[in-house]
């Protein structure tokens, strides 16, 4: 046997498996070297809250003089495994040499498991974890990754389209030049709502966001409840997001609507870390963690006057059903944008929108952004005989909500509104 998958245990195994991509992408200009310490949490039960529904493994790909030459993990999700048309596991953080039989190798060593473990697909590339970071593949747009984005070497597409990988669906990333003005109806909208009386636009105040945390879980437990497969997100979860973003957020970048007091919507932009972090190579030290916690003061003026900051990325953006006829997405995205262009910030990417989302796609598409990048998440099949599908588009609210009067009291919103809504 030509290779031979290990996996990992020890500590110096843990190592190997960073070191992996270091080696893989050492020439590649383009690639930034996630933080080890972030990797290494997904896979540590202390860390990862999904540990607490689900299991995860990873193995290190060995050639016959023993070194390293690829990797890949595998997981389980249990609170979503089951809801697919077939128990479903994932495979993920997948890297390798240019040689098509280590990488058949490593598909065979997670499949091999999942199967173990009464899965009878599985998903990839994506991440233990929710669907922010590390997830999908890049088949288009191989420039710079914004924080948690995935980049990977062209070359991949033919490994897990050979492999008998097919798209369940894709992903859109689009570049927003905020030099340039947005299309005059989005400041006209903002401007309707803002003055209407009952709505609020509001950006995120440090000293509340535990407030603005449960209002986020709130907004995303209504409003992603039609999405395929969905799952609700618990207050643990945001309690443990909230510890993750304060010191690196910036609140002039993260905006809610309310109406009559309700926690209607919400937008998270956050500053793009992977322009800070990318001399370091994955290495974060206490010296590093001491000169970062330095220079983010004042929203990271440090970094944004040496022109090293110019970046942000929408992780996420939503309103709730109710509410998606009243132009709320045109103030979530005007409301912020003043303070970013103040604070030197050229560019924000939107990511990422699955196919399945054609009203958030319409609304990225009115903005006037570009193209960045194309990521696909892949499903395979264990049984070759299964033809499978794809995602379906996410399902219409059917809910008693959206009143007539609603309706009619919105119609000027509406009708300027109507390809903005998400």
């Amino acid at each position: 046997m030509k290779y031979t998958p290990e996996e990992v245990i020890t500590s110096a195994q843990q190592d190997e498996f960073l070191d992996i991509a270091r080696e893989i992408y050492k020439n590649d200009p383009n690639w930034v070297c996630p933080l080890d310490m972030e990797i290494n949490a997904i896979f540590n039960p202390n860390k990862n809250p999904f540990f607490s529904h689900g299991t995860a493994i990873r193995w290190i790909l060995r050639d016959k003089s023993g070194k390293a030459v690829g990797r890949v993990a595998a997981f389980i999700n249990e609170k979503k495994a089951y809801n697919n048309e077939v128990p479903t596991g994932g495979m993920g953080f997948f890297e390798c040499i240019q040689d098509e039989e280590a990488a058949v190798t490593l598909f065979n060593t997670a499949k091999h498991w999942l199967s173990q473990k009464g899965m009878q697909a599985m998903d990839g590339p994506i991440n233990f974890g929710e669907n922010d970071r590390h997830w999908g593949l890049l088949v288009e747009g191989y420039t710079h990754p914004a924080f948690g984005m995935p980049y990977n070497h062209e070359y991949y597409k033919a490994f897990f389209a050979n492999y008998g990988f097919k798209m369940f669906y894709q992903q859109v990333s689009n570049h927003l030049n905020i030099e340039n003005p947005l299309p005059e109806r989005f400041e006209k909208i903002t401007q309707w709502i803002i003055q209407k009386p009952g709505i609020s636009v509001e950006l995120v105040q440090k000293d509340k966001l535990l407030k603005y945390g449960m209002d986020f879980l709130n907004i995303y437990n209504d409003a992603w409840q039609f999405h395929e497969n969905f799952t609700p997100m618990t207050e643990t979860q945001v309690r443990a997001l909230i510890d993750e973003l304060k010191d690196v957020m910036i609140g002039e970048l993260i905006c809610f609507a309310y109406v009559e007091g309700d926690p209607a919507g919400f937008m998270l932009c956050l500053p793009d870390l992977n322009q800070i972090i990318k001399p370091l190579n994955g290495k974060f030290g206490w010296l590093e963690k001491l000169q970062l916690w330095w220079r983010r003061r004042n929203n990271f003026e440090w970094y944004r006057k040496k022109g090293i900051l110019t970046r942000g990325r929408v992780t996420i953006m939503g309103v709730k059903p109710k509410y998606q006829k009243y132009g709320l997405e045109s103030a979530l995205i005007m409301v912020p944008m003043p303070h970013a262009k103040a604070m030197g910030f050229k560019e924000i990417e939107l990511s990422w929108v699955g196919d399945f989302n054609p009203k958030m796609r319409k609304l990225h598409e009115a903005t006037g952004s570009k193209l960045g990048k194309i990521h696909h998440t892949l499903r395979y099949y264990f049984d070759p005989t299964y033809e499978g599908r794809r995602s379906e588009i996410i399902a219409v609210d059917t809910r008693e909500k959206l009143l007539k009067s609603d309706s009619e009291s919105q119609s000027e919103s509406s009708e300027n509104s109507e390809n903005l809504s998400a």
